[in-house]
């Protein structure tokens, strides 16, 4: 986390504020995520270099930097296009070409580059959203909020033998995930 300057990934008017451990406004009524969930989170992941990561919610896209720092190739979503064109800028400033920003639904995934070894969702959704998990490669790992807009927690979700494990990790506050798969209809 000391190598990616976090100043970047938003305004200069909040530079002076930018490594303080308290999440910032990046636009778009969006946040950067506080520096602690964020490092928090990547440890959680136990990402291996050689690995493929897909990351739902790239605001500004700090923590993809982080990602391409850990990960042999990065995908980030980002359903907001001014909001991806700055990651997308700010991954080409850092010089980060294995992460790759995409302007889409990130709750449907990227099925075309699946499947992916790491999963991380930087916004709630009331369960595991299923294109999602079905992205996972056997035995990889996903790490999402879910909830409502009371009550979060932070969850590890494996997948073993095709199915999903959830371990509920911790409590967190996220912007809902917003996309065609993110919230299905119940019947």
């Amino acid at each position: 986390m000391r190598t990616v300057p976090r100043h970047v990934f938003v305004a200069p008017d909040l530079w002076p504020q930018a490594y303080r451990d308290s999440p910032l406004p990046i636009g778009e009524e969006q946040t950067i995520s506080q520096p602690y969930i964020v490092g928090f989170m990547l440890q959680m992941l136990a990402i291996e270099p050689q690995q493929r990561v897909l990351e739902i919610g790239s605001g500004t896209g700090y923590q993809a930097a982080l990602l391409g720092m850990l990960a042999a190739e990065v995908f980030t979503v980002e359903r907001n296009a001014v909001l991806a064109a700055a990651a997308e800028r700010n991954m080409r400033e850092l010089g980060l070409a294995n992460v790759k920003v995409i302007t889409a639904d990130g709750s449907r995934g990227l099925p075309e580059h699946a499947p992916y070894d790491r999963i991380i969702a930087a916004a709630t959704a009331p369960d595991v959203p299923l294109p999602l998990f079905e992205q996972l490669v056997e035995s990889g790992r996903m790490l999402i909020p879910l909830g409502d807009a009371f009550e979060q927690w932070l969850y590890l979700v494996r997948k073993t033998n095709g199915q999903p494990s959830l371990n509920k990790v911790a409590a967190v506050r996220f912007v809902p995930m917003v996309g065609e798969a993110a919230n299905p209809p119940r019947h």
